[in-house]
């Protein structure tokens, strides 16, 4: 348009919205004719003008004819729309790359009910998503630019990294850590958790900025000899904690600065006799763990409290830690 406009000022000293007009009707072959007389340089380049508007038309069509035999514009859609759903995500976790590891550990997030995005660069991720039921999922380098958007890191809990080779969990963890200071989550750190192939790497990856390391050799070293010690004795995690359907449940709760429970005595909280829970540990801001506390243990502000009872109970308890005052359930057993 731009260029039929020009020639047709310079050629035949058209008026600019003649010349525009002109250029128009002869670029999109409409047939409407000369709305002027024309000289025969100037009909030797609608000829030309023509011609070339008709080739950018054909190859045009062909690329759009193209791109929807190829589905593009279904992956594209899909893909914004798969965008638009992980950008309402909170506190889930970014799991890099799939493999064996990323099947069983998606499994236990399911059963937990626990938000997921699994960021991989393979080309067949849809297809391996709907085989292994990833509601979420990222066609990209995990350690990019890409990869760390379109997840929707800045809203994650934290990253998951299951490379087969340690090089790229390096890589994930030095990007996240990076993007991490970027946005400001300085005071509330990115939670990374990788695997190792020996303890070798695992120094390295802790080094490197890695919360938890999970090396595969040492785990299966420790289950072993727990069962070789102790084979009459079931495995109270696996049979208890880690399955969906178990009565038994295990969280970690944070006592805030404005909570009723702030420097009381851990049994002034009756936690067992009001949602039959059980505190098994406490851990407090700045100090050391506390396994199996007693009662007289005082309760300091951002501590951390670990709870074991029925999903239900916790609940409960929760509710009861995160009030700021004292709970109408404690005045009434008090008063009994």
């Amino acid at each position: 348009m731009l260029v039929g406009t020009i020639g047709y000022m310079i050629i035949d000293n058209f008026p600019l919205m003649d010349a525009i007009y002109q250029t128009g009707i002869t670029f999109t072959t409409v047939g409407y004719g000369e709305i002027k007389p024309i000289s025969d340089a100037g009909r030797i380049f609608t000829i030309t003008l023509i011609i070339v508007g008709f080739v950018v038309f054909t190859i045009a069509v062909g690329i759009v004819a193209e791109v929807v035999k190829k589905g593009e514009f279904q992956k594209i859609a899909k893909e914004r729309k798969m965008l638009y759903e992980i950008a309402r995500l909170k506190q889930h976790f970014v799991i890099c790359y799939h493999n064996d590891y990323t099947v069983q550990v998606t499994q236990q997030l399911r059963s937990n009910h626990i938000p997921f995005v699994v960021v991989d660069p393979r080309e067949d991720l849809d297809e391996i998503a709907a085989r292994h039921h990833y509601p979420y999922f990222v066609s990209a380098e995990p350690h990019t630019e890409e990869g760390i958007l379109k997840s929707h890191l800045s809203s994650a809990k934290g990253v998951i990294s299951l490379a087969d080779n340690v090089a790229d969990n390096i890589a994930v963890i030095a990007s996240v850590r990076l993007y991490e200071k970027e946005i400001g989550r300085d005071k509330h750190p990115f939670l990374i958790i990788t695997d190792a192939a020996s303890n070798e790497d695992e120094i390295k990856l802790q080094k490197l900025g890695a919360d938890r390391v999970v090396t595969a050799t040492k785990l299966l070293a420790q289950r072993i000899n727990a069962i070789a010690v102790r084979p009459d004795m079931a495995n109270i995690l696996q049979e208890f904690l880690y399955r969906s359907d178990t009565p038994l449940d295990m969280e970690e709760v944070k006592v805030s600065k404005t909570s009723w429970l702030v420097l009381q005595k851990l049994k002034q909280a009756r936690l067992r006799d009001i949602a039959s829970v059980d505190v098994i540990g406490i851990r407090p801001r700045d100090g050391e763990f506390i396994p199996m506390p007693k009662g007289d243990t005082i309760i300091t502000p951002k501590s951390k409290l670990i709870l074991v009872g029925t999903s239900r109970g916790i609940q409960k308890a929760k509710a009861l830690i995160r009030q700021k005052e004292r709970p109408e359930e404690l005045k009434a057993l008090a008063e009994h």
